[in-house]
């Protein structure tokens, strides 16, 4: 088990789509045992595969409050999400020191493949949902400032540079 390094943004890898996984083998249980190791040294709640550079639909989440319980996920997809929103300020270790408000649905349900290979369904609330959502978007491409208005993306992404050098 490793800690990995995070690609730093404006990576071309981190706004290209993730590649589906088509079988559950060692080496992708070996890929998410790092991205969980990774996601807790941020220390994090998520992370997706394309942010250490591996091109392939792979999520990890784990919002408890213990840790512990990530949840592995190969090709994630929303089935159902709720009406209901909720607000989070959203990070990213590819754009470290800044953060924003992003508003995301409360609740969804996803279907993914898990580590024994089977489809899984899962209900996801609060903090993980957020979360789920947000590595969804790193699979395709897309970060958490793209929610937000030019101006304030343009802003973010202008800070974090002035931080990081």
């Amino acid at each position: 088990m490793t800690v990995r390094t995070c690609l730093p943004w404006p990576d071309k890898r981190l706004r290209q789509k993730a590649e589906e996984v088509t079988e559950i083998t060692d080496e992708i249980r070996a890929i998410w045992d790092d991205m969980i190791d990774t996601m807790e040294a941020m220390p994090g709640v998520g992370l997706a595969g394309n942010q250490i550079g591996v091109m392939l639909r792979l999520a990890v989440v784990d919002g408890s409050t213990e840790r512990g319980r990530a949840v592995k996920m190969a090709n994630p997809e929303v089935l159902h999400a709720s009406v209901e929103l909720r607000e989070h300020d959203e990070a990213s270790p590819n754009l470290p020191g800044v953060s924003a408000k992003i508003s995301r649905p409360r609740a969804l349900t996803v279907k993914y493949l898990n580590e024994h290979g089977m489809i899984d369904r899962r209900d996801f609330v609060g903090i993980e949902a957020t979360s789920v959502q947000h590595q969804i978007d790193h699979l395709n491409g897309k970060m958490y400032f793209d929610h937000l208005s030019k101006v304030k993306r343009d802003m973010l992404i202008k800070k974090s540079k002035k931080l990081n050098g």
